[in-house]
């Protein structure tokens, strides 16, 4: 890495805000007091974009890099990793995984190409304490309900393991089904239960059986 370069100077900043000397917020911290922190950073970078305000993503952008730093930071406090490791991973994993691109691969359409980053993706984990038997594995439990409903389904589908769902008469129009959600979530919150959980439980009770028919499947 350039010494003096931008990113240089971030990483000798957040050393040194750990450091004996440094700030004591930023002393007590550790992986796990810090890690929703990124969270919301994202979902703050997502107003940025939405709002198609440049000054404002840019921002964003560097609080969720400070997010990367300051775990690596931790990291490398800890023996595990350093920052430079992490980005030669994630350019080493880019090039794996575009081989369409950085290798000899011909490639028809999109399909394909998503089709050959799932497999490379599974051959990775293959035989780690990441390996993926399940077509359904690789979502994100902290991720929001419906974010996570949306995902099993689409993996789901594509193991051919969910049917679509059945025809009603009546097509249903975007702004009535968003206005049924929103009925549904205010119907929850009346009785006094979590739209959020009462979603997660559901997804919990719908993945069981998936996986359940997958393993029946062979």
């Amino acid at each position: 890495m350039k010494t003096g370069s931008p990113i240089h100077k971030l990483l000798d900043v957040m050393a040194k805000l750990r450091a004996p000397d440094g700030c004591p917020w930023d002393r007590e911290q550790d992986h796990k007091s810090i890690r929703l922190h990124a969270i919301e950073e994202v979902y703050e970078l997502i107003d940025a974009i939405e709002a198609k305000d440049d000054v404002e993503m840019a921002e964003e952008l560097g609080d969720l890099l400070l997010q990367v730093v300051f775990h690596c930071q931790l990291a490398k406090e800890r023996g595990a990793f350093d920052f430079e490791q992490v980005v030669g991973h994630i350019t080493e994993k880019l090039i794996r995984r575009h081989p369409h691109v950085f290798a000899a691969v011909q490639v028809k359409n999109v399909d394909e190409i998503w089709a050959n980053w799932e497999h490379i993706k599974r051959a990775e984990k293959k035989g780690t304490a990441h390996d993926r038997p399940s077509a359904l594995d690789g979502i994100p439990k902290r991720l929001p309900a419906l974010m996570r409903a949306e995902k099993l389904i689409k993996k789901a589908r594509k193991a051919k393991l969910l049917a679509e769902a059945a025809k009603p008469e009546r097509k249903p129009s975007r702004a009535n089904l968003a206005s049924e959600l929103f009925e549904l979530a205010q119907l929850a919150q009346e009785n006094g239960w979590s739209p959020e959980e009462l979603l997660r439980e559901e997804i919990k009770k719908r993945e069981r059986k998936l996986r359940k028919q997958e393993k029946s499947r062979g």
